[in-house]
């Protein structure tokens, strides 16, 4: 595949901010797979689930701290002339 999103170097780029000490929100609260933030419209991927979660919260070692909840609300891509993305979401103890 010749996108972006799926390229080596751009996975380890991410890999390398991460590494920088940021935390991903939604997968310190969620496990698994078959979690995603984006389907395209082409070849029903999302009554297939076949998806991609390119929309990210990254917390610095401070804010970790603070994160309770992180979750993606997919059931908004189900309604009539939705969005390819879905909102993610944080909850934080402030």
């Amino acid at each position: 595949m010749n996108d972006a999103l799926f390229k080596l170097e751009s996975r380890s780029k991410f890999r390398k901010i991460l590494n920088l000490g940021f935390l991903d929100a939604f997968r310190a609260c969620n496990d698994g797979p078959g979690h995603y933030s984006f389907w395209d419209y082409q070849a029903g991927a999302w009554n297939k689930n076949d998806g991609i979660r390119i929309d990210h919260f990254l917390l610095s070692p401070n804010c970790s701290d603070l994160l309770t909840d992180c979750k993606i609300d997919s059931d908004i891509r189900g309604r009539e002339k939705p969005s390819d993305h879905v909102p993610i979401w944080i909850k934080l103890n402030v």
